[in-house]
């Protein structure tokens, strides 16, 4: 992930085209819905605009903070407020224009057949393709280019989880869906398996209404999680998180979780399979979120084997990259401790007591124990 607290000023550009209308003669109304249209156009699947009036998200985010339920995301609090109040990160915002896009590669049936063969590797959806970041910037940058052109130089900035932004209460209020009580964005007519991406902006675009909360009486993404990290509706522990666990965490996953993570390696997809409105979600049209060597249908044993120049050639333009080698070794140790005992995998367990990362080791002989003591 790049440095999410790096953020340049609004920087003002000559209008792409001389003809350009001046700001003050610009149709506000008008240009919103061009907005619209010029984002499903360049591949989102809907686009909603809000102001910046986070106070309620601001107050959440406070109370998450100080009881200690980020973990070891210190980066959560390193900038006060400026999370959740855009005109500090950015001074001279007045909206924010959200967008989503799709990245679910397959159907569900299929993530379920790959989550439930212990023998199998389980990543997240939304890491098997091209990093998401850099996909969703360039289609914002492109949006960003289509409104000057039609209103001339104008203030902003393109996001896609690369600054202190608070992408999903933005998104909530700009129309884009309802969060959920598994904390993600909920959209009745796509579910929740979509990317976020922002643009600050000065300009004083007319807003979107926020969706209506459909979760109902529904507490299917509480009971699913194998880790009851869902502590009550809407709040996240993320310290018993499986994505926080094979993703954030630096050191040692504690023991009290290592059954429960199963064969996840990377992240956790349960919340969202579960959900009911899930059932609207729709496989990705677009080719960078596909699957990448093999990644989602991927066997334990054959990415246990990787050494980490494979990793790091396998991995280059992805998400996973982040965690590096040795946490990927981590991961898949536990997953292997809770796989089925073979020759070939307690073969593979041995082979990696030797490796030279202390936090390795602890692993693999972990799986091993857990194996013996089957």
């Amino acid at each position: 992930m790049q440095d999410e607290h790096s953020v340049a000023p609004f920087s003002r550009k000559p209008p792409f085209i001389s003809s350009c209308m001046t700001q003050s003669s610009v149709d506000y109304l008008l240009l919103k819905q061009q907005i619209h249209a010029w984002g499903k156009a360049l591949g989102f699947q809907q686009v909603g605009i809000c102001d910046i009036d986070l106070t309620l998200a601001e107050q959440r985010l406070s109370a998450w903070l100080q009881a200690g339920l980020h973990g070891e995301m210190d980066y959560m609090a390193r900038h006060g407020t400026r999370r959740s109040r855009p005109h500090e990160l950015l001074p001279g915002t007045l909206r924010v224009i959200s967008a989503r896009m799709d990245y679910l590669p397959e159907g569900r049936a299929e993530v379920h057949s790959q989550l439930e063969e212990s023998s199998a590797a389980f990543i997240s959806r939304y890491a098997l393709g091209r990093d998401y970041h850099k996909v969703l910037r360039s289609r914002l940058q492109a949006l960003a280019h289509r409104i000057e052109s039609a209103a001339g130089s104008f203030g902003y900035r393109v996001f896609s989880d690369s600054a202190p932004v608070m992408e999903k209460p933005l998104a909530e209020k700009a129309g884009l869906g309802w969060i959920g009580k598994h904390t993600n964005l909920i959209n009745r007519n796509a579910g929740s398996f979509f990317f976020l991406g922002e643009i600050y902006t000065d300009l004083p675009l007319p807003v979107d209404r926020p969706p209506a909360n459909h979760c109902g009486s529904c507490s299917a993404c509480l009971d699913i999680c194998p880790t009851q990290a869902i502590v009550a509706p809407y709040q996240l522990d993320a310290r018993r998180c499986v994505s926080y666990l094979t993703i954030e965490l630096q050191g040692p996953i504690p023991h009290e979780f290592r059954k429960a993570m199963g064969n996840r390696i990377y992240g956790c997809d349960d919340c969202q399979l579960v959900c009911p409105w899930n059932r609207y979600a729709q496989p990705t049209e677009e080719t960078d979120f596909q699957p990448r060597h093999g990644l989602g249908v991927a066997d334990l044993l054959d990415l246990f084997g990787w050494d980490e120049a494979a990793f790091l050639q396998k991995t280059e333009g992805s998400a996973i990259r982040r965690i590096g080698h040795e946490r990927w070794l981590r991961n898949i140790a536990v997953a292997l401790g809770n796989a089925p005992s073979s020759e070939p995998l307690l073969a593979a367990l041995q082979h990696r007591l030797g490796h030279p990362s202390a936090m390795v080791r602890e692993h693999v002989l972990w799986a091993i124990q857990q194996h013996e003591a089957g």
